[in-house]
């Protein structure tokens, strides 16, 4: 019976607190009891399984998809979005107001963030945005060169410079090409002061937001000139290549597919990758399954936002 008792008490104590919304001096002042033996009791109340912790997830989130991915690619976090189409437009539309608010919410003062220009989902993260007054960032940082074809280099240098303007932070812009015609040509152009400045920021940066790309270009990226050409992409793909994180590719299994090529991109390495804090993915659609499933077991993603319709796709 003392233990029923004992238990008993610890019970009226729980109900106080979880229940009735007491605070504990105000249990401790009505029971006749210490603070410290009511913060014992509401502990002994969870060991005791008096209490039970129960998280319902509200309509619309997807915890358990979350979860999946976590365990069976080793990652930290994943945000899986709604989203009422399967669609490339419409995904990237919901994965860049998640992506928005999550950068709100946890950006710290002094970041220094290197951002992928010419992702259209990353795009979309952009102009969803609000103005960061409290928590302001140092240096928004292109990871990839942001000149092409004028028709489209503005979006690579609109989303740096907005993005920096937003968070407060000085854009620091790579104004050369991504792809250049020869090695000899990338080395000319890091010469460059202004390039060498950027690049030099390479290894500060403490979060990285980044999208991931099949081996075949987005629309955007093909517009802007910075590809390869056809025969070199067969090659990557012949090579194992599943996807890419800014022109530096991998295979289904995570392995970087080093090829001549990796001398002509004026960028972020994946091995500089690996050793920012903090590194967001940004990715979603069918044609992007499996350079996603690749990327998430490079090991350099800390966190993938994607959409419902992907995340099922990346589990089965």
């Amino acid at each position: 019976m003392t233990r029923l008792n004992e238990l008993r008490l610890i019970s009226r104590v729980a109900q106080m607190y979880h229940i009735e919304g007491r605070r504990q001096a105000e249990i401790a002042q009505h029971l006749r009891l210490s603070q410290a033996t009511v913060s014992r009791m509401l502990k002994r109340a969870e060991a005791e399984d008096i209490v039970r912790t129960s998280v319902i997830p509200p309509v619309g989130t997807y915890s358990e998809l979350e979860s999946v991915l976590r365990e069976k690619y080793h990652l930290p976090e994943a945000i899986v979005v709604e989203c009422t189409e399967d669609r490339d437009g419409a995904i990237m539309a919901r994965i860049g107001e998640a992506a928005a608010h999550l950068l709100e919410v946890t950006l710290a003062p002094g970041e220094i963030i290197g951002v992928s220009s010419w992702s259209q989902t990353i795009f979309k993260m952009v102009e969803n945005i609000h103005p960061q007054k409290s928590a302001q960032a140092k240096y928004v940082v292109q990871t990839l060169g942001g000149m092409g074809d004028p028709s489209v280099q503005t979006h690579a240098t609109q989303l740096t410079t907005r993005l920096a303007r937003l968070t407060g932070a000085e854009p620091k812009l790579l104004p050369v090409q991504g792809v250049t015609t020869s090695r000899e040509a990338k080395l000319l152009m890091q010469a460059d002061p202004f390039v060498r400045e950027t690049m030099d920021l390479f290894g500060s940066i403490t979060l990285a937001i980044v999208g991931i790309g099949a081996v075949e270009p987005s629309e955007l990226l093909a517009r802007s000139g910075n590809i390869f050409s056809s025969r070199e992409l067969s090659d990557l793909a012949e090579a194992g290549a599943v996807g890419d994180i800014s022109l530096r590719f991998f295979d289904k299994n995570g392995k970087p597919v080093k090829t001549p090529l990796d001398d002509r991109v004026i960028g972020l390495p994946l091995e500089d990758l690996e050793r920012v804090d903090r590194v967001i993915a940004l990715a979603g659609g069918a044609k992007k399954t499996d350079a996603i499933a690749g990327a998430l077991r490079v090991g350099v993603i800390d966190m993938l936002v994607t959409d419902k319709f992907t995340a099922q796709r990346l589990i089965d």
